[in-house]
C-alpha cells in the first residue's frame, strides 16, 4: 500500500454548535466515503507527540489563551465563528497529531502520501489568532515540524481550499524555508490574498479567483502552482485540502466539480513525482456541502493511490 489515511474519533467531541458548517458530520462522511477504498488504503490513528513543535508556529501568549478557554460543558466562542466545547482541545491536538504522524510514515518511507481526515481545520490560525473555524494551524504546524525536526531546507504548502489561508502566509511569510501557494476566491473572506502579498523572499504565490471561476479557467490559472512548485524544488510538499471551491458548496462562489480535485491531485503529484519522490502529506481543510465533500475527498484519495 502507498497511501495511509490518518483519522480520530475525538473529531465526534468537538462540537461547534446547532447549525454550525464546520460540523461533526463532515468527516463522519468523508470516513465513510474513504471505506470505499479500503482495500488500497491502510487506517491510523494519531500519536501522541512532543507539543513543543506547536511553539514554533504559536506563540506562548496564545497558547496560554486558548489552553484555558476550552470550556468545562458547553460552548465558547474564540471569535466570531470560531468556536470550542470540552472534547475541542483533543480533537485539534490529535488534528495536529495527524499530520506529524503522516510526516513521519512518509519521510521514513512507510507510505508514500497520507491523507488526513480531520477536524478542526487550520489554515486560517494565525500565530497569535483563532479564526476562520481554526484553532491551531495543522499544515504550519507539519511544516515546521519537517524543518526543525527532519532538518528540511525545503517545504512547499499548496492550499486550494476557496478561502485564502491568511494563518499560514503569516506564519510563513518572512521564512524563505517554505513556499505557500493558493488559490481563493478574491475578493473574499478572510480579505487576504491578493496578488500583491509575495512574502519577503517572494515565497508566497496568491492567485486570486473571481466568483463564478469555472474548471477551465481553474486549471489555466493552474500551470502558475506548478510553475511556481517546479521553481522552488522542495523536498516535501502538504496540501492544505479544502474542497470548497465546489460548485456547491454553500459558502463560496467558485464552480469546480468533484473530479477536478482528481485531476488538481494528479497535476501536483505528477511534479512531485519529479522533484521530492512524490512526498507529500494531505490535511483536510474546508468543505461545507457534505455530498461534495465526500466525493471529492473521494477523487483526492483516488489520486494519491493511483501515484
Amino acid at each position: 500500500m502507498k497511501t495511509s489515511v490518518i483519522t480520530s474519533l475525538t473529531y465526534q467531541n468537538h462540537n461547534t454548535g446547532p447549525g454550525h458548517p464546520e460540523r461533526v458530520d463532515r468527516v463522519k462522511v468523508v470516513n465513510e466515503e474513504l471505506k470505499k477504498l479500503d482495500e488500497k488504503i491502510k487506517w491510523f490513528e494519531p500519536k501522541l507527540f512532543d507539543h513543543t513543535i506547536i511553539e514554533k508556529v504559536h506563540n506562548k501568549k496564545y497558547l496560554e489563551k486558548i489552553s484555558i478557554s476550552f470550556p468545562k460543558s458547553g460552548i465558547q466562542f474564540l471569535d466570531g465563528d470560531t468556536i470550542v466545547s470540552p472534547g475541542s482541545k483533543e480533537a485539534a491536538l490529535d488534528a495536529v497529531g495527524s499530520i506529524i504522524l503522516g510526516i513521519d510514515q512518509v519521510v521514513n518511507k512507510e507510505f508514500k502520501n497520507t491523507f488526513c481526515s480531520v477536524r478542526p481545520p487550520g489554515h486560517h490560525a494565525e500565530s497569535d489568532k483563532a479564526m476562520g473555524f481554526c484553532i491551531y494551524n495543522n499544515v504550519a504546524i507539519g511544516a515546521a515540524y519537517l524543518l526543525h525536526h527532519y532538518q528540511y531546507k525545503k517545504v512547499a504548502i499548496i492550499d486550494y481550499d476557496v478561502h485564502h489561508g491568511n494563518g499560514t502566509q503569516e506564519i510563513f511569510y518572512n521564512n524563505p524555508n517554505v513556499l505557500y501557494i493558493s488559490t481563493h476566491q478574491y475578493p473574499f473572506y478572510p480579505g487576504t490574498g491578493s496578488v500583491n502579498e509575495k512574502g519577503a523572499s517572494n515565497n508566497i504565490l496568491n492567485i486570486p479567483l473571481d466568483p463564478g471561476t469555472s474548471s477551465d479557467i481553474y486549471f489555466n490559472s493552474f500551470e502558475n502552482v506548478l510553475r511556481k512548485l517546479k521553481n522552488f524544488n522542495p523536498e516535501f510538499i502538504l496540501l492544505s485540502s479544502g474542497f470548497d471551491a465546489h460548485q456547491k458548496d454553500p459558502l463560496a462562489q467558485v464552480n469546480l466539480k468533484s473530479k477536478d480535485f482528481y485531476e488538481i491531485t494528479k497535476r501536483i503529484m505528477n511534479v512531485a513525482d519529479n522533484i521530492c519522490d512524490g512526498r507529500i502529506v494531505s490535511i483536510l481543510e474546508g468543505g461545507y456541502d457534505l455530498d461534495a465533500l465526500k466525493e471529492s475527498a473521494y477523487e483526492h484519495v483516488k489520486a494519491l493511490i493511483e501515484n
